[in-house]
């Protein structure tokens, strides 16, 4: 089943299909008459979008979420198993796969269970769990906020939906998988993540699309909440297509105390628009978000980092890394502001760029505000090519050039890789080698 096109019909239509309560209905509703409203963002890459032209939705006839890989498709199983999401099960605590509109699989743990861990799809938990849902879902990310959350909050599909409780700690992470599949196919996963207090997860995301000629839409919001003295780190590899426009809103609340880690990779995509932000709200909070972007032929990686300092001894760091080769455009936009109410806190950001050729270029459009006299703010920022005297060195001793400059790279890049676990960093290099 396929729906093309947006408008009140079609959101009905949808809502309809996942049975959603009245409240949700509204919501879309609501947000879909706000993104009538909102213009196109006025900064960022440029690209263009016939949005009546989108599918909306596309699923098959079978909207039972499997929780075992012999009950998946086979067609569907070999493609998964060969980008080895089927692999990296055996490290996590639980896996979610979206695979174009839907959920198709979701397993977790028993002993996740008898924790009272829920991590489940969206649509389960807003249908199941309405108590937690309607005091978050929509809170922390506004669907009047920019036309790509409006989009989102009008006919989101798939995504997770997790609650960690209050002192609770997982050994492994938890992962959600995205896959689009077909030509001109928009994604619009919602993810609703609460860490309650002194609890702590760890969530990656993995996303792909095969590449074909008619663009792919990808408009997902993130929203999460972070308890008194709880950490949450979400971590994501994005190797979309070429043809993918990746347009996210992710966005953290930090409570007292509580530690929020953003790991973002974007290696693929034809543009990517995506600042990933902290809120910290509570005292003695901190943020760290910690980014890479490559950008080749074709493609604009439009990335960063926001944190919003409100509590009293709050830290943040960004540490952006980027790649641009090819006639590539590979950007940073990021925001620090600190508050009059945020008194002794510190941020710091820094931001390499890599260029690797004439053709290639980056920019910079930092936004730095300390509002209060006893805070910190620091702010450096490198643009460099391969050094040639790195590369005189390495050649010097028998190494090729062309695996010279990949060692130089893999060398820039070092902070972003030792962030991930070591399935996912091996994972990384054979993505930046193939796209180096």
């Amino acid at each position: 089943m396929e729906i093309v096109g947006i408008n009140e019909e079609n959101i009905k239509q949808i809502s309809s299909i996942k049975n959603e309560d009245n409240w949700v209905l509204d919501y879309r509703l609501n947000s879909y008459n706000n993104f009538c409203n909102l213009g196109m963002p006025g900064y960022g890459p440029s690209y263009k979008i016939n949005f009546d032209d989108v599918i909306y939705y596309k699923s098959n006839d079978d909207k039972e979420i499997k929780s075992s890989w012999d009950q998946i498709k086979e067609d569907v199983k070999c493609e998964l198993s060969c980008l080895g999401v089927l692999e990296s099960e055996k490290h996590l605590d639980g896996m979610g796969v979206t695979y174009e509109s839907e959920v198709i699989y979701h397993n977790m743990l028993e002993e996740l269970k008898e924790k009272n861990v829920i991590f489940t799809s969206i649509e389960e938990g807003l249908k199941n769990y309405p108590d937690i849902a309607k005091k978050y879902f929509g809170k922390i990310v506004s669907n009047a906020e920019n036309k790509f959350a409006a989009l989102n909050g009008s006919v989101f599909s798939g995504g997770s939906f997790i609650y960690i409780p209050p002192h609770t700690k997982l050994d492994r992470p938890l992962q959600s998988y995205f896959r689009i599949n077909s030509r001109g196919m928009g994604q619009f996963e919602r993810t609703l993540i609460i860490v309650d207090d002194y609890s702590d997860l760890h969530y990656i995301e993995g996303c792909t699309a095969p590449t074909y000629t008619e663009s792919s839409l990808h408009a997902a919001v993130v929203e999460i909440y972070v308890g008194k003295h709880s950490k949450c780190r979400y971590s994501t590899i994005q190797n979309w297509a070429h043809n993918v426009l990746n347009l996210v809103t992710k966005r953290a609340l930090v409570d007292e105390a509580g530690v929020m880690e953003w790991i973002d990779g974007n290696i693929g995509s034809k543009a990517t628009m995506k600042y990933p932000c902290c809120i910290l709200k509570g005292d003695n909070s901190e943020g760290t978000c910690v980014t890479i972007s490559v950008a080749t032929s074709g493609q604009q990686q439009d990335s960063g980092a926001r944190m919003i300092h409100l509590g009293k001894n709050t830290k943040s760091s960004i540490i952006s890394k980027s790649i641009a080769r090819n006639g590539g455009d590979a950007s940073y936009r990021g925001k620090v502001d600190i508050k009059e109410s945020a008194t002794g806190s510190e941020a710091m950001v820094k931001c390499d760029t890599l260029i690797l050729d004439k053709d290639s270029k980056s920019n910079a459009y930092p936004t730095n505000i300390c509002r209060n006299t006893s805070s910190t703010l620091e702010h450096e920022a490198t643009v460099s090519k391969v050094s040639e005297e790195k590369l005189f060195y390495l050649m010097s001793r028998g190494i090729p050039k062309e695996k010279a400059i990949e060692l130089i790279i893999l060398g820039f890049i070092e902070k972003f890789r030792e962030e991930l676990p070591m399935e996912y960093a091996v994972e990384l290099n054979q993505l930046l080698k193939k796209h180096l």
